[in-house]
């Protein structure tokens, strides 16, 4: 099927429709609401800096409890439905931080609500058996329990889940490998009995423990409905915490670029892909509308994956973006150049331009490779402490990195389907 040019060209026509229906409106009846995400330079945002309370915490494990800290935070924030934040350590000294942008949420407050402050978790049994209040037990009390020595360094996570039996929502819990040995024992001991939950000394559940856990993950159900099991997950991964940590800066973020930089930016990245485009079509007349016909499409694919994936887009975003485009336009330069070379050879115009695209392919190939290690490098995805680990950069490198992978299908792909359809010199 993609030996033939022209089925080729009619499924990018499709294509191409495809992506104007996403690019164009904010609402597709299967995606849902969509729209391009902005970073907390150019919408604006919230800013929280925490301390991590080392006290109780040794020397030699406080880098990894601050990292701890830190998974457990981006995690609730995103449990929470917040777009792309942005979370980093910060240490000078003894002084052990945790940063947390949140673009779009411009109230600080919801923003530390959904942070949270310590977000103590604390499994309870209660100190005498507990009586029925109607078809429910007693709320259980901080005088009428007493920990089990399990807290929220204990739990690994946990998450929403559905029965297999029945279907209803539950929440699945995870412990750490000591958590695991520690619940074990507790469990065993309280067979038929409940457990209490509590965060930040306020009961959340008790669950009747039905049978001994020995592997360290457990079901908590009970009747209830999705938001509730969605709630109390979110409360037990809010309490996961291995340090306790205290908000040292709150401030609501205003755009720093502001709109009329960004106008700015966009007017200058205009301005610069027309020239590129102008000046393809002046060297190579019919080929280059039809290279930048594909750079259309390239445009696009890009702004569609920014929105289905989605991608944060920041001003370095922008500019790797920018920068991918003009790849793009050089690898149809160097298939161009080379196809005038056949020609020049005496080769007919036909065999000339597929010769191009074949003898091009090895100099595009190796120069895109070494980009996409860059970018890999760049956006760093095993957040080693040794490569950058700045949100910017990575934003950066990501969309440099979407951007040149695209442009190897449009430059190759696109670029020579057109070609092979609508172009034609004479013999």
């Amino acid at each position: 099927m993609f030996k033939n040019p022209k089925r080729v060209f009619l499924l990018l026509v499709l294509l191409t429709a495809f992506l104007v229906s996403i690019d164009i409106p904010n609402t597709l009846p299967f995606f849902g609401s969509l729209k391009t995400r902005l970073g907390l330079d150019l919408s604006g945002g919230s800013r929280v800096v925490l301390s991590a309370d080392m006290t109780n915490i040794a020397e030699s494990e406080r880098v990894s409890a601050l990292e701890s800290a830190r998974e457990v935070i981006d995690r609730r924030i995103n449990f929470f439905g917040v777009s792309e934040p942005n979370v980093q350590t910060a240490r000078s000294g003894q002084d052990y931080r945790i940063i947390v942008e949140m673009p779009g949420v411009t109230n600080t407050q919801e923003a530390i609500a959904t942070i949270g402050q310590t977000a103590r978790l604390d499994f309870r049994e209660f100190t005498q058996v507990p009586q029925a209040s109607g078809a429910a037990l007693t709320i259980p009390t901080l005088e009428t329990t007493k920990s089990v020595g399990i807290s929220g360094s204990d739990l690994k996570k946990a998450t929403l889940a559905f029965s297999s039996q029945t279907g209803e929502p539950e929440v699945a819990i995870e412990f750490t490998a000591k958590g695991a040995t520690t619940f074990a024992d507790v469990t065993t001991r309280l067979v038929g009995r409940p457990l209490a939950i509590f965060l930040d000394d306020f009961p959340v559940t008790w669950p009747t423990v039905k049978t001994a856990i020995m592997d360290g993950q457990a079901v908590i159900s009970g009747g209830f409905k999705q938001e509730q099991s969605r709630q109390l997950a979110i409360q037990l991964n809010a309490g996961a915490l291995p340090v306790p940590v205290a908000v040292i800066e709150q401030r609501a973020v205003g755009a720093t670029l502001g709109a009329d930089s960004v106008a700015k930016s966009i007017q200058a990245g205009v301005i610069g892909l027309s020239i590129v485009a102008v000046f393809m079509i002046a060297k190579y007349g019919r080929l280059g509308i039809l290279a930048d016909s594909a750079l259309v499409l390239y445009g696009l694919l890009t702004l569609a994956l920014y929105r289905l994936i989605p991608v944060t887009l920041t001003l370095p975003g922008i500019t790797g973006f920018l920068l991918s485009i003009g790849m793009a336009v050089d690898s149809n330069i160097l298939i161009f150049e080379r196809f005038g070379e056949e020609k020049r050879s005496g080769k007919p115009w036909y065999i000339a331009i597929e010769s191009a695209f074949g003898k091009a392919w090895d100099s595009i190939r190796d120069a895109n490779v070494t980009t996409i290690l860059t970018c890999i490098v760049l956006y760093n995805p095993g957040n080693w402490q040794f490569l950058p680990t700045s949100g910017l950069v990575r934003g950066f490198a990501l969309t440099l990195l979407l951007g040149v992978l695209i442009s190897l299908f449009t430059g190759i792909v696109v670029t020579r389907t057109l070609i092979r359809v609508l172009y034609k010199e004479k013999s």
